[in-house]
């Protein structure tokens, strides 16, 4: 008996590593090889790949700097304009297109266009809403009697504005990230909708005819019925939006006029360690950087399927 279990204990385990067996032609070359690269490329110093072995000092010399904290600070704040945001509006638009009969089809695709469009493309009309002396949003300002602002070439925290300067203005997110955060919510909140749609489409009828019988309302339905079962698409969602908003580069980098920077207030890690490879060749510097991000997502991502073991329900 004992034999038996372990034998199929092996016999399942090898099943399962040949059908994961394609997934690691594309991680390992893809992923995994370039990770360790960039391990070992962090041990380095100086500039390219040119300079002595300094083991972890890397490490120490990202710690001490303030410009990693202050790209750290915008891309966090970056991250809770964008997820919550791009999932509840997904989700309202999700849950009043399922509502409907005639449409469906075609407002999804609707939503769904921006998802698909080049960011860099759709970026720069985006900088033309914004420019200060002839965009759409300041006309728009100016036609009802309000201030025009400087969007993307302002620093000021959007607290400090809004406030009328009651708030410090490094208090915050600057209105330039915000900006940047309104272009990317616009684009990838599609993509939210889409999915909530798959989901609400899987929940059995029956739950909604045994509700209808029991005289439950509307909302009592989406709160006791879709929200519950809607959690395992909230944790994908979850997620893969988290796991992007940290790894965003082409909408800061296409939609600041300063290739991604606003006195510091726009340069999130992705630009960082981009400007440490490219643009000043400290390949060591940058690489553990680029090693400390993905610890960071690698334990987000840990604390979210510790927290779905709790509160994410299947059927």
């Amino acid at each position: 008996m004992l034999f038996s279990k372990r034998h199929k204990r092996n016999s399942d385990l090898f099943s399962a590593l040949i059908m994961l067996s394609p997934s690691f032609f594309v991680l390992i070359p893809f992923f995994i090889f370039p990770l360790f690269y960039a391990f070992q490329l962090s041990l380095w110093g100086g500039k390219r790949n040119t300079g002595n072995f300094v083991g972890l000092k890397n490490y120490w010399m990202v710690l001490q700097n303030p410009l990693f904290w202050q790209s750290l600070k915008v891309t966090i704040y970056y991250a809770l304009i964008t997820v919550p945001t791009t999932l509840i509006l997904g989700f309202c638009i999700a849950y009043l297109l399922s509502k409907i009969t005639r449409g469906k089809s075609f407002l999804r695709i609707l939503f769904f266009v921006p998802y698909v469009t080049s960011t860099v493309a759709v970026a720069m009309v985006w900088r033309i809403f914004y420019n200060p002396q002839a965009g759409l949003f300041n006309h728009i300002l100016y036609f009802w009697g309000l201030p025009i602002q400087r969007w993307l070439l302002e620093p000021r925290g959007i607290l400090h504005i809004i406030t009328g300067g009651i708030v410090p203005p490094q208090f915050g997110p600057s209105l330039a990230l915000v900006c940047i955060s309104l272009f990317d919510i616009w684009h990838t909140f599609g993509f939210a909708v889409v999915v909530f749609i798959a989901g609400l489409s899987t929940i059995p009828k029956e739950y909604y005819e045994s509700a209808q019988i029991d005289g439950a309302r509307p909302l009592q339905i989406l709160f006791h019925i879709e929200l519950p079962l809607l959690t395992p698409t909230w944790l994908f969602l979850v997620t893969v939006q988290l796991i992007r908003s940290l790894q965003s580069f082409s909408s800061f980098y296409a939609l600041s006029p300063s290739g991604g920077r606003t006195m510091g207030t726009t340069e999130n890690l992705m630009l960082h360690i981009y400007s440490q490879f490219y643009e000043y060749g400290y390949w060591g510097y940058g690489s553990a950087v680029a090693i400390f991000l993905s610890i960071f997502i690698m334990t987000l991502t840990f604390i979210q399927w510790q927290w779905a073991r709790r509160y994410v329900f299947y059927q």
